[in-house]
């Protein structure tokens, strides 16, 4: 059980983050910069996902990456799509992590669908074999979906923490390493120009992509593991390929 003053620093760092977040929310809603019909509470599915894709495949990073992790958000179904086209294997948690056999593993090779519609996230259950973390094959790239990101690599999600639990675990399992790239795609207004407050278990990013920009970010931070500090027994239990690894 955290002290108390922990507590309430944790409860001022989420209220800050929430606060960025909706002024995320509101600027891409007045801007009309996304498809959603609500964007709030989601990682936005913003308009030029599919020009950011197609700059993210320009890069080198890209290029040489074999393995891809990819979420499962709307935003980066151009992503996913690509990297099958180019026969790239991809890996996609399955909702909420909940099954310890926690990802969809999309082999370009083996797929029965067209790539577009074998990313889409409905379709992954139907197509896609599901494995365990200890499965998986070391990662080349890690795409992330985001509210808001900083040109330091700071980011946050739409506060749900899944994606930074994914990223701990493969971490953890020693599939994410130093020569891992991170990367997010966003539309332009998703890049905040203030600082985006972060704790120590929020995974940064070495790239931004948007529709007409590569940013590279400067030391962004790393999750180096699963920080069981912050998680709930529920949470942990909630998901059972962290259960799975925790120590008693």
């Amino acid at each position: 059980m955290p002290p108390h003053g922990g507590a309430h620093r944790s409860c001022s760092l989420d209220r800050a983050k929430q606060a960025v977040r909706t002024m995320i929310w509101y600027a891409l809603t007045a801007s009309d910069a996304i498809h959603d019909s609500s964007v709030h509470g989601r990682i936005p599915h913003f308009k030029g996902a599919e020009e950011a894709a197609a700059r993210l495949a320009t890069l080198p990073a890209w290029q040489r990456a074999s393995v891809v992790k990819a979420v499962p958000d709307s935003a980066q179904l151009p992503v996913r799509a690509r990297a099958l086209e180019e026969g790239k294997t991809v890996y996609m948690a399955v909702p909420k992590l909940a099954s310890l056999k926690a990802f969809y593993l999309f082999d370009p090779a083996a797929l029965t669908v067209p790539p577009a519609e074998a990313a889409a996230r409905r379709t992954a259950a139907a197509i896609a074999p599901t494995v365990e973390v200890d499965a998986l094959r070391p990662l080349d790239l890690i795409v992330l979906g985001s509210v808001a990101v900083n040109r330091n690599g700071a980011r946050i999600g739409k506060g749900a923490g899944y994606s930074d639990i994914e990223f701990a675990l493969l971490t953890q399992a020693g599939l994410g390493t130093p020569e891992t790239v991170v990367v997010t795609t966003v539309y332009s207004f998703q890049v905040a120009e203030t600082p985006i407050p972060t704790t120590e278990h929020d995974a940064g990013v070495d790239l931004i992509v948007t529709p007409e920009e590569t940013i590279t970010c400067a030391n962004p931070h790393r999750s180096t593991g699963v920080d069981w500090s912050v998680l709930t027994a529920e949470k942990i239990a909630a998901i059972p390929a962290l259960a799975a690894r925790q120590v008693p």
